[in-house]
């Protein structure tokens, strides 16, 4: 139990001290690997409160794919930092009252929970949370489910129609065209005239006469 709760307390400094990197760090590049490292501390935090099933799942969505492409992007980027703080100081206030305001309900909401959080309910030797969410989310939230399945595809097939418009500077291949072809549509037999080359004429030697008389 103690070694647990040494765990903890060490893995929230380094949550803490990554996302604080995430949002003060200069370049974007290092931003992302704070975000990665943030990341996989939480999934950490989530293995102590024996919720594997979303540990693992956050680090394979997440971590695995999404992060990663993010990071791609931004080092593809060229971004430049002094036109991105230029406009700093402008809207500093509105930012603080808005990340203040956020403390101050999230602590709201913590304080309250944990202030009437009870002992932790009493779990089964075979208990499976993983076989718990599916039966939840497959029985209860099925609609739900459904719904956030057709949003997803909806994204997908708007993505794939708007990368898939028409080009006209690009040239496109017909298979059934190709497949379709004969060799007099491609091939053509010219009668062309065979041609002598034509020897130059000899320059015309001088005359010694003219040049002695000079």
């Amino acid at each position: 139990m103690i070694f647990t709760t040494v765990l903890f307390y060490l893995l929230s400094v380094v949550l803490v001290i990554a996302a604080f990197r995430v949002i003060t760090a200069a370049n974007p590049v290092t931003g992302v690997l704070h975000l990665i490292l943030a990341f996989f501390t939480t999934s950490m935090l989530w293995m102590l409160l024996d919720a594997e099933f979303l540990a693992l799942l956050l680090v394979l969505v997440y971590v695995g794919a999404v992060m990663v492409l993010f990071l791609f992007v931004v080092m593809m980027l060229d971004i430049r930092m002094d036109a991105l703080r230029a406009g700093l100081k402008a809207y500093l206030p509105l930012g603080l009252t808005i990340g203040v305001v956020m403390v101050l309900e999230m602590s709201f909401v913590l304080t309250k929970t944990w202030l009437g959080a009870g002992p932790p309910a009493p779990v089964a030797a075979g208990y499976d949370n993983t076989r718990t969410l599916g039966v939840a989310m497959y029985t209860h939230y099925v609609y739900a489910v459904e719904v956030g399945a057709v949003i997803l595809l909806v994204g997908m097939i708007a993505a794939i129609a708007l990368t898939l418009r028409h080009r006209r500077d690009v040239k496109y291949q017909n298979p059934a065209d190709q497949v379709r072809v004969r060799a007099k549509d491609r091939v053509r037999l010219l009668n062309i005239p065979s041609q002598t080359e034509v020897p130059e004429a000899a320059p015309a030697a001088s005359d010694p006469a003219q040049g002695k008389s000079k």
